[in-house]
């Protein structure tokens, strides 16, 4: 089975994920593939606008396939000689490389990138979509960063998008995992227009039919109040503190069962993952572009393959489904900054990205 699927209606070309049993999650020949699609049509002038989505009824994408990731968490976190040479050769590297490199070429893609956020749409996913110019959302749409729960930091360009959501609730969506609906992604900046589920295969033709702003006035409405910027005063001020344990400790004092509920969610997960995933979002904020982000990003990636909560926290929630996992304790400020020292091979962006990057 093909899993990029492409089509033209008009002057639109459609690119459709074709993972359906696995909710389209994102392999690297996929990103290879995006990649060359999109400098074809870039470049090609009787195409005006780009429409992105996902096969099946349950989401545009859930991710990475985080099987193939974890079999290099195992190897790696469980070998002690391990170091950074050998995260570098692991083919989970290799799709993140590219991986990356996909998601700022669809910052800066010229023309309308329609993505459309339909349903569950994760990791990767938020990677392919939040990044465009045109993002639809719908009232069946479940946006999340949820990496802190297997072990890993939000990657994809992920913290540089949360770092700029405004009132912490980037903070919020980055260590609790929880998912936004799409009145969420749209109030928090990560989604501009609001498409009823009911319409959006009839949005999706129109744009080649019809052209796309005839199909943004005709199909969007107004997004339905967001249940998240509506709590969003108490977690401001708790998201506001420096540390992990300080914002635990600043949600349980708000002393509602809300609060508390947050507190809990943050508590179960990995506190290595936790403490780097605030490192990053606070670092993300600073940056003055997206590339300098998944530079970063791409450093904390291959970092957690050598750690053995990755592996752990897959395991626990993947593999055997316990969801029990033995996270490691303790984490130091110098065990954070070993995530973000540079690498022997940096992330690159200069060059185009192909089957043998």
């Amino acid at each position: 089975m093909t899993s990029v699927l492409t089509e033209r209606i008009g002057s639109a070309a459609y690119l459709v994920l074709n993972r359906p049993k696995s909710i389209n999650a994102l392999d690297h020949q996929m990103a290879l593939e995006m990649a060359r699609l999109l400098d074809e049509w870039a470049a090609d002038d009787s195409v005006d606008v780009v429409v992105v989505s996902g096969a099946g009824e349950r989401g545009l994408c859930a991710g990475g396939d985080i099987v193939a990731i974890h079999r290099d968490a195992a190897a790696l976190s469980g070998d002690p000689a391990a170091g950074d040479e050998h995260a570098e050769q692991s083919p989970s590297a290799k799709f993140w490389f590219d991986e990356y490199r996909l998601n700022a070429e669809i910052a800066r893609f010229p023309k309308p990138y329609v993505a459309l956020m339909d349903g569950i749409v994760m990791g990767g996913g938020v990677g392919i979509s939040a990044h465009g110019n045109t993002r639809i959302v719908t009232d069946r749409t479940r946006l999340a960063m949820p990496e802190v729960g297997i072990g890993f930091v939000p990657d994809v360009g992920g913290t540089h998008l949360l770092s700029r959501v405004p009132d912490n609730l980037g903070r919020y969506a980055g260590l609790t995992a929880n998912p936004l609906k799409g009145a969420d992604a749209i109030a928090l900046g990560l989604a501009d227009h609001f498409v009823p589920a009911e319409h959006l295969d009839d949005f999706r033709t129109a744009i080649g039919t019809e052209g796309l702003a005839a199909a943004l006035d005709a199909f969007t409405t107004a997004a339905p109040p967001s249940p998240l910027t509506e709590q969003a005063n108490w977690i401001s001020k708790a998201f506001a503190a420096d540390t992990v344990p300080e914002i635990v400790d600043a949600l349980r004092a708000v002393g509602t069962p809300e609060a508390d509920k947050v507190a809990d969610a943050i508590a179960a997960k990995s506190p290595t993952a936790t403490a780097v995933t605030l490192r990053s979002l606070q670092q993300a904020a600073g940056d003055d572009s997206l590339e300098e982000t998944l530079k970063r990003e791409y450093r904390v990636s291959l970092r957690c393959l050598l750690h053995p909560d990755m592996a752990e926290g897959i395991r626990a929630q993947v593999i055997d489904k316990d969801r029990n996992p033995a996270w490691a304790q303790n984490v130091s400020s110098g065990d954070v900054d070993k995530f973000f020292e540079p690498l022997p091979h940096e992330l690159t962006f200069d060059s185009e990205i192909t089957a043998e990057s």
